[in-house]
């Protein structure tokens, strides 16, 4: 294969990356929540894109204008498993007058492409499309069936998106082992000489819970031992200030074992004396991939309580972020049962448990491998992410999903932070760099 490399992933497929992500950033598919976004159009234009590379995709709503696009590329070796490629095409909202430039505006200006989504994902969107042209116009194919699946609705709840796929078309997958979305394969960039492409073998599971005081209501000006929003106000800092125990996870042992290696540093989890964060506080920068995962959390996010300053109300409501990793989940439930105390209830708005995929699998190593031949002296290593993506919805047809969205980035470019951040942006180099990564990997499956 890495003979025919050049011939596959061209200028013209290098120039198409760059030019879709553009063009898929100014098609404005913010997502507010509730139901409130409308995927078509890019979706439209993603299947055009596909259908002129030969292929037949199939635009699918659980509601109208929430659309998703489904293509299955037919592999040579019809008994292979079929791999599954996601990217999601909705966006969190931005706002303008935060922004150096027009977010929706995908401006390309000093070798880097500018908007919301330029890293979450729709540049993923267009790597993936380029990579499919190029074999479309180079007439070759991979050996495994490939089923490409742009979702909408990611950034909510999924229950327009990938949720819906899964239930009620799970036939478009059928074949489906394995799977690669976001969000990995970025260069993070751990020291002066020490470059880093984490890919995710896992991720926190989603824990997002309504809580509820019930109290009393009355004027402000009188007693009240029943005031909701007091016991909502105590019930929330108290989730706020616990600090949740450590869980070493699988995923999280095997990242903290070879990132601490390549710092020259023996770790070993099971040691009686093994210290987590004495270990973290000797790991710089790559600390960060780590600290998020070690452990459940929950973030209290909003509150809404009362309609006039003198009026105590009967009830209170507040909404939490929480996050459990694999295994942690009955361990949330107990504790929140008692963090919140006996005037405040409290149950699931969105719940998915948390992922593991083995990082000793042969397609961590072709991962790795394809990463590493375009940049020899990067290191691929293994993370769990701290959030979740829609391969918890793929997981319900029993898809392991890895994240692997492959971007070469330079020093100081805060990958992270660009995430829902304001001045979202891509290089161009990342961009050539991913869809020959994309390329190799799928074409070496």
């Amino acid at each position: 294969m890495a003979d025919t490399q050049a011939e596959r992933v061209d200028g013209h497929a290098l120039d198409e990356a760059v030019r879709f992500t553009s063009e898929l950033i100014r098609i404005d598919t913010t997502n507010r929540g509730g139901g409130d976004c409308e995927e078509r159009p890019a979706a439209e234009y993603v299947a055009e894109r596909l259908g002129e590379a030969g292929l037949d995709p199939v635009l699918l709503e659980k509601a109208p204008g929430r659309t998703n696009v489904v293509a299955r590329i037919a592999g040579t070796d019809p008994g292979a498993d079929a791999l599954l490629v996601h990217g999601h095409l909705d966006v969190v909202p931005a706002e303008p007058a935060e922004w150096s430039v027009d977010p929706f505006s995908g401006e390309v200006r000093d070798g880097v492409v500018w908007g919301r989504g330029a890293i979450d994902m729709k540049n993923t969107d267009a790597m993936i499309l380029a990579a499919v042209r190029a074999w479309a116009r180079a007439g070759v194919r991979p050996r495994r069936d490939i089923v490409l699946a742009f979702t909408a609705d990611e950034e909510d709840t999924g229950v327009f998106g990938s949720a819906f796929l899964a239930a009620e078309h799970p036939g478009l997958f059928e074949g489906c082992t394995e799977g690669i979305g976001e969000s990995g394969a970025y260069t993070f960039h751990a020291g002066p000489r020490l470059r880093l492409y984490p890919v995710a073998a896992g991720e926190r599971g989603t824990a997002w819970i309504g809580l509820t005081a019930r109290g009393r209501a009355g004027h402000g000006s009188k007693v009240n031992t029943e005031n909701a929003v007091s016991a909502l106000a105590a019930a929330v800092a108290r989730i706020g200030d616990h600090q949740w125990p450590l869980r070493l996870t699988p995923t999280v042992r095997a990242a903290l074992v070879e990132i601490a290696a390549l710092h020259g540093i023996d770790a070993d989890p099971d040691a009686p004396d093994f210290d987590v964060e004495d270990l973290l506080g000797k790991l710089g920068p790559a600390a960060a991939l780590l600290a998020p995962t070690l452990r459940n959390s929950a973030n209290p996010t909003m509150l809404q309580a009362g309609y006039k300053v003198n009026v105590i109300p009967g009830t209170a409501v507040g909404h939490v972020d929480g996050r459990t990793v694999p295994g942690g989940e009955e361990e949330f439930a107990e504790t929140v049962d008692r963090l919140t105390g006996p005037q405040v209830s409290w149950d699931y708005y969105h719940r998915f448990d948390a992922l593991q995929a083995p990082v000793d699998a042969p397609l961590f190593a072709l991962m790795r491998a394809a990463v590493e031949r375009f940049d020899p002296g990067g290191h691929v290593v293994p993370f769990c992410m701290s959030g979740g993506t829609d391969a918890k919805q793929f997981a319900t047809l029993g898809i392991v999903g890895y994240g692997f969205a492959p971007v070469r980035l330079p020093p100081g470019f805060d990958y992270q932070s660009l995430f829902h951040g304001v001045d979202e942006r891509v290089p161009v180099d990342g961009l050539h760099f991913g869809v020959r990564v994309l390329d190799h990997f799928l074409m070496n499956l």
